[in-house]
This record gives structure tokens, C-alpha cells and sequence, in this order.
């Protein structure tokens, strides 16, 4: 099947898809890397727990806000043009990340990770659509893009893991700049330039409102999660609201739109929209709390809990690339349901695997959670960008890349708020152990690892086994969540994309 795809397209496009995989194999490499890190950092820099949440998702917050208006300015300026702009800004701050003296730089610096993130991804699958203009051809190429960020996440925790053994934490950002130096040096020979030729002025109230709409929501919503329903999130949550109002607004008023919004009405985009979101969510969730568990309570090394979780990365490569064919067959919403019933059963699998599971059964819940997972992804791509005039694919791209984004923040917010809400419930602090002590063993796992070493003997024993078994008290009810929102995905599945086509 590979053979004859690329005997239908010139050698150059598959030169240019493997100069486009860079970024996203660093995105995917930079985020697995970096929940392997969080222990160190956590031990180096010694966050709060919101703050240690503000590091994994200043990054995804920021870009989530910033994608749908870099779509649009990637149709105008020009997608290459703005991929490579990007490119260049995440290498210089990366470098500056790796050497973040404290928890507020490092955050200060995800954060601007985001603003030229934005701009890599978009670029990207906008790219794909009007390099493969053969829909058998582009699909392969989008099922090599999505299962691009697996292979990062295979490369990403062992790469990350050997840094880590012999280097600082902050080696991991470092490895944006080899990987994106061939791109910004081979991009301009592979790849043409590509943008909207029918594009207006930018519409900066648009660009505005959809930034204060997508950043205010997910900011909202992490603020509930992690402080209850306070005064700030909600006028957070209102404010994101009626931005939102107003881009849509303006969006249907307009002659020439940033975003289509008629497209929303599509039951096959919406759907796979969802689709994509819920499964993210479901995977970055399980991340949270596998790579913890594995350092924090099995007590493997970074690069053995890397390992472990390499088999179930390689099942979402595999069933990525085989749905290709498989929806030659069969229904694409029949295969998406289908994956994701398998992924559902890993949640289920989970929620009576009971306190700290072993290792093969960690290994098995991941893969199957992996199956499901890659087939959405490729499909769900597919679908959304298919949907649309090459003309118009950055901005369709940015909304794919925005509901895989909101998708990251979510897994962590809630799916990772509930964890940890849970485990604050469940801990009992052992008589003898001091406030302060007490207190940060309250606020993460890892500030209660680390003060049960402080404390040593009984002691020290007592807090570090009270506090492993309320974390995975934490993850039984993390695991009820997961396995409902798969099946809600299963259900979006079976009733938006039954008549799609493949």
C-alpha cells in the first residue's frame, strides 16, 4: 500500500513531510519529556501545586488561545513564512527555559513556548493539505503527522530519560535546537510557499476575541479545577464567553472569515472535533498519573518508567497507520467507535486494577488505551481538514490543533485536578509528622517523597506509604472519569461520523 501511494506523488513531497514531522516531533518529544522532568523540578524549584500544574499547562494554555488567529495569519502572511518565524523564536526560548532559575521563569518561559508554538502546528497539517492534493496520499501523510507525536513520545521519555540521568532538567528543552535547525535550513528548498489568495485585512478585533475567548476559557476552567468556584474563574468563564460571542459574531458578518463557522454545523467536523479533544484528554490524563506513579510509588528510574510505556506508544503508531487501510473497508465513524471502545476498556481495566498495579498491567492498560487513540487521531485529522478549501486550511487546521490542545490542558486540569483532589482527600498525615512537612506532602506526591526523605525512620516510612496509597486511592477515581469520557467519545463517534465517508 505504501509503495503504491508514493509511486503517485514526486519524491519531494515525501522529503518535505519528513521536514515537516521536525516540529511535531518536538512538541510531542518536549511535553513527554517534561512530565518525566517534573519531579526534578519539582525537587530543584520546588513549586506549589499550582504552580507545578502552571508548568505542564502554561504552554498548551497560551497556544490554545493563539492557534485559531495563527491559522488565519499563516493563510495570509503564508504558512511556510510563519513556520519558520516560529521555528526560530521556540529554539531561542527554549534555551532560555533550560536555565529558569525559578518556578515563575520557567512558567514565564512555557508560556512563550506557546506564543511561537502557535504558530509550528498549524503550519504544518495546513501544509500537508495543499502538498498531498490526492486524498488516499494526504491521508497517509496526515496518519505519518499524527503518529509523528507517538513516535516523539516514544523518543521523547527515553531521550528525556538518559538527560536526566546524567544531566540537569533543563537539558530537555535543549534538544529543540538540533532538531529544528534542518528545518528552518531545508524548508525553504522543499517546501513552497502556500497562503489564501483571497484574503482581506486581518481582522484584529477578530484575532483579539478569539484569544481572549479560547485563552479565558481554558484559564477559566484550570482556575475552577484547581481553586472551586471562586468569584475570579467565573468572571474568567464569562468574559471568555462573551468574547466568544463576538468572534462568532463578526465571523458570520464577515465577507472573508478567519474561520468558517457555517463549518460548526457540519456534524462530520464538529463530531471529529469532539472526537479529538476527548481523546487527548483521556491520554494526557492516564500521562499524569502513569509517569508519577512509576517514579513516585513503583520507585523506577525516568528511564525505566520510559520503558514501560513504550509498548503502548508503539500500539497508537500502529493502529495510526493501519486505519489508513482499514477505512477502505469499513466506516470511518465505525472504525473511530470501534478503537475507542478498546481505549474505553483500558479506564475500565484500570478502575479495578485497585492499588498500585504492576508493571505489565500498567504496560497492557496503556497500549490499550493506544489503539483507540491513534485511529481518532488520523481519522479526525483527516476529516477536518478535508472539509475545507486548500485555501482555507490554516485556519481549519488551527481549530484541529485547538481542540487537541484544549484536550492537553483539560487532561491535566481536570482529569489531574480530580487525581490530585482526590489524593488531598484520601492522605492521612501520620502522627509525628510536623506541619510543614505535613503541609507539603498535602500539596503533590512528589513534595510528599520528598519530605518523607527529610524526615527518615518510621516516620519518613509511615508518610511515604500514607501518601502512595492515597494517590492511587486518587487514581481509582481519575479512572472513572477517563473510561465516561471515552464513552462519550464512542457515542460522538457513532452518531456524527456513521455517514462519513473514506
Amino acid at each position: 500500500m505504501l509503495a503504491s501511494v508514493r509511486q503517485g506523488a514526486p519524491a519531494r513531497k515525501w522529503f518535505a513531510l519528513a521536514v515537516l514531522m521536525l516540529p511535531v516531533l518536538l512538541v510531542s518529544i518536549d511535553n513527554t519529556a517534561l512530565n518525566f522532568a517534573i519531579p526534578d523540578i519539582a525537587k530543584e524549584l520546588q513549586p506549589s501545586a499550582a504552580q507545578q500544574l502552571w508548568i505542564i499547562d502554561a504552554y498548551p494554555l497560551v497556544l490554545a488561545g493563539l492557534l485559531v488567529a495563527a491559522g488565519s495569519l499563516g493563510d495570509r502572511i503564508g504558512r511556510r513564512k510563519l513556520l519558520l518565524i516560529g521555528a526560530t523564536g521556540f529554539a531561542v526560548v527554549s534555551v532560555i527555559a533550560a536555565f529558569s532559575p525559578t518556578a515563575e521563569v520557567l512558567i514565564a518561559m512555557r508560556a512563550l513556548l506557546g506564543l511561537f508554538g502557535a504558530t509550528l502546528m498549524p503550519s504544518t497539517l495546513s501544509l500537508l493539505r495543499t502538498i498531498f492534493e490526492d486524498r488516499s496520499q494526504r491521508r497517509l501523510a496526515i496518519a505519518v503527522w499524527a503518529t509523528g507525536f507517538s513516535v516523539g513520545s516514544a523518543i521523547g521519555p527515553v531521550v528525556g530519560g538518559l538527560l536526566l540521568t546524567h544531566f540537569h532538567w533543563g537539558s530537555i528543552f535543549l534538544i529543540a535546537v538540533p532538531i529544528l535547525i534542518p528545518l528552518v535550513v531545508l524548508a525553504p528548498f522543499l517546501i513552497d510557499e502556500s497562503r489564501d489568495p483571497n484574503t482581506g485585512p486581518i481582522d484584529l478585533i477578530g484575532v483579539a476575541s478569539s484569544m481572549i475567548a479560547l485563552g479565558g476559557l481554558a484559564s477559566g476552567i484550570k482556575r475552577l479545577a484547581t481553586h472551586g468556584f471562586e468569584p475570579f474563574a467565573i468572571i474568567m468563564l464569562v468574559v471568555a464567553v462573551a468574547a466568544g460571542w463576538l468572534f462568532v459574531r463578526r465571523m458570520r458578518r464577515s465577507s472573508n472569515p478567519m474561520l468558517d463557522i457555517g463549518l460548526l454545523r457540519n456534524p462530520e467536523f464538529s463530531g471529529a472535533l469532539s472526537i479529538n479533544l476527548l481523546s487527548v484528554v483521556a491520554l494526557t490524563g492516564f500521562l499524569y498519573w502513569v509517569t508519577q506513579h512509576l517514579q513516585l510509588v513503583t520507585g523506577l528510574t525516568v528511564f525505566e518508567s520510559a520503558i514501560v510505556l513504550v509498548p503502548g506508544v508503539l500500539a497508537i503508531v500502529f493502529s495510526g497507520l493501519l486505519v489508513v487501510q482499514v477505512v477502505k473497508h469499513w466506516s470511518p465513524g465505525w472504525v473511530v467507535a470501534g478503537g475507542l471502545t478498546i481505549s474505553t476498556s483500558a479506564y475500565v481495566l484500570m478502575f479495578f486494577a485497585g492499588n498500585d498495579p504492576e508493571v505489565w498491567t500498567i504496560a497492557l492498560l496503556f497500549g490499550l488505551l493506544g489503539i483507540g487513540i491513534g485511529a481518532a487521531e488520523t481519522l479526525s485529522n483527516d476529516l477536518v481538514i478535508s472539509s475545507v478549501p486548500p485555501a482555507k486550511a490554516g485556519a481549519a487546521s488551527a481549530v484541529s490543533e485547538t481542540a487537541y490542545e484544549f484536550g492537553a490542558v483539560l487532561g491535566t486540569t481536570l482529569l489531574g485536578g480530580l487525581l490530585t483532589a482526590a489524593y488531598r482527600g484520601s492522605l492521612q498525615v501520620p502522627a509525628g509528622v510536623d506541619k510543614a512537612h505535613a503541609d507539603a506532602a498535602m500539596e503533590t506526591l512528589g513534595g510528599a517523597v520528598q519530605s518523607a526523605r527529610d524526615l527518615g525512620g518510621a516516620a519518613g516510612d509511615a508518610l511515604l506509604t500514607a501518601a502512595q496509597h492515597a494517590f492511587d486511592q486518587g487514581a481509582t477515581v481519575m479512572s472513572a472519569a477517563g473510561a465516561v469520557l471515552m464513552v462519550t467519545a464512542v457515542l460522538v463517534a457513532v452518531f456524527t461520523l456513521r455517514n462519513a465517508k473514506a
